[in-house]
């Protein structure tokens, strides 16, 4: 082969990488549609759509908190248990102390808050380990969530600890948060759920491409001794980060419990790994190689889309986390070893 046929064959091989990078996981996306729609009867319609965007909501939600610390060059592994927490802490201010809705929604951000702000203490101020520090968050907070009702679900008129009945119940305002469905295109189709994620992905995503401060996390996110060195607040930028990750899974909490009108201590179970994975393949929307909040939507969608689409099918639930993990390594593939190679 000549020297120009050879450089040909290495410039068209070059392009169809870079256009993997880019498009490959959108193309993905796409095919798994594709497929649903033929193997499984009404993965279409507007209903199933809804019921995909409903169960991706608070695992999008969640998801764009961890990307705020991964932008920072953190992670954050208590974003689960901060959510169930809330979940129990929501229940437990309307149907034990018998206190309005309001109250119930200010104090579980407050847990996110103080949360989150105690994890960035640890990590940029004692210099523990992120992953370190907030795993040993997660454990604490699935003990404390146990305690006060002796690790029993909260429901109205249930019997509490010392004997007597819980007075309260779940106000029908705070229900509405998870429950209630808007019109905008099809009837009552698009839950209250689905609007929250949607406007908090917005803000997100205008906050991390198109602010100062936005640029500056990215900044430490790459370089943080350079970013220091040019000004840059890193540890307040940090903590505000955990902070954020802690409030948007606050948030999270509190529409999982508007959703089922009950603290169910066990609902929360797998929002962390769903989370962590919608974040993760972000990283291959678009050829981000980075974390982003479009690409973090576009990862809850595509987990919600697949979960769906094999429940459907009637997959076997035991293979659904398999199925998330091979989806996963593709992400990464595709993020990572193809960008390289492109990279050389």
């Amino acid at each position: 082969m000549s020297v120009d046929a050879q450089t040909d064959a290495a410039a068209r091989t070059e392009v169809l990488i870079r256009f993997g990078i880019r498009y490959g996981f959108l193309i993905l996306l796409v095919g798994l549609l594709i497929f649903f729609h033929f193997s499984a009867r009404g993965f279409t319609s507007p209903q199933s759509a809804a019921f995909i965007f409903q169960s991706v909501a608070i695992t999008a939600i969640l998801a764009l908190g961890v990307t705020a610390t991964l932008v920072v060059g953190g992670f954050d592994l208590s974003i689960g248990a901060v959510a169930t927490t809330t979940l129990m802490a929501s229940a437990y201010v309307m149907v034990v102390w018998d206190q309005p809705a309001l109250v119930a929604v200010l104090f579980c951000l407050g847990i996110g808050l103080l949360v989150g702000f105690v994890n960035g203490v640890l990590v940029v101020h004692m210099r523990v380990p992120d992953l370190l520090a907030t795993l040993g968050m997660m454990f604490l907070l699935i003990g404390l969530q146990r305690i006060p009702t002796e690790g029993r679900s909260i429901s109205r008129g249930m019997t509490l600890p010392d004997g007597t009945t819980a007075p309260g119940s779940f106000s029908e305002g705070f229900l509405a948060l998870g429950r209630h469905r808007f019109d905008f295109f099809v009837d009552n189709l698009i839950p209250a759920s689905v609007v929250v994620m949607i406007v908090l992905g917005i803000v997100m995503y205008v906050f991390l491409e198109f602010t100062r401060h936005g640029r500056m996390m990215y900044a430490i996110g790459s370089n943080p001794r350079a970013a220091e060195l040019a000004g840059v607040p890193v540890r307040t930028y940090k903590i505000v980060a955990y902070m954020i990750s802690g409030v948007f899974a606050s948030i999270g909490g509190i529409l999982l419990a508007a959703r089922l009108g009950r603290g169910d201590i066990a609902s929360g179970n797998n929002l962390l790994l769903d989370s962590v994975a919608a974040a993760l393949i972000g990283f291959a929307v678009l050829g981000a190689a980075r974390p982003n909040a479009f690409g973090t939507a576009v990862g809850a969608l595509f987990v919600g889309i697949l979960l769906q689409g094999l429940t459907m099918m009637n997959a076997p639930y035991y293979t659904q986390d398999f199925v998330k993990g091979a989806v996963l390594v593709v992400a990464l593939v595709f993020t990572f070893a193809l960008s390289h190679r492109a990279g050389r």
